[in-house]
């Protein structure tokens, strides 16, 4: 009987450790990003005008290789709408 005692406590001395080294570790890892936010913030980047004309044309052939495909997988029911590049 003393040697299942002796496991219980071991097992909730470990478990507490374990415990309150995780809740170290997040509120080290909380204050480390609280700081960096406040000392190093995120460089903003500039607007590139390029970006705002619009969308690149997506090119002939790989339109046509996306409509050969809708045709396949749908059986002839599909239409291509519109193709944009995210």
């Amino acid at each position: 009987m003393e040697n299942i005692e002796t496991a219980i406590l071991l097992m909730v001395v470990g478990m507490a450790t374990v415990f309150v080294i995780l809740l170290i570790v997040i509120y080290l890892g909380k204050l480390l990003i609280s700081l960096v936010n406040k000392y190093a913030p995120e460089e903003v980047a500039p607007v590139n005008r390029e970006a705002q004309r619009g969308p690149a044309p997506i090119p002939g052939n790989i339109l046509a290789a996306i409509t050969a495909a809708v045709n396949v997988v749908t059986q002839g029911k599909g239409k291509v709408t519109k193709v944009e590049k995210l």
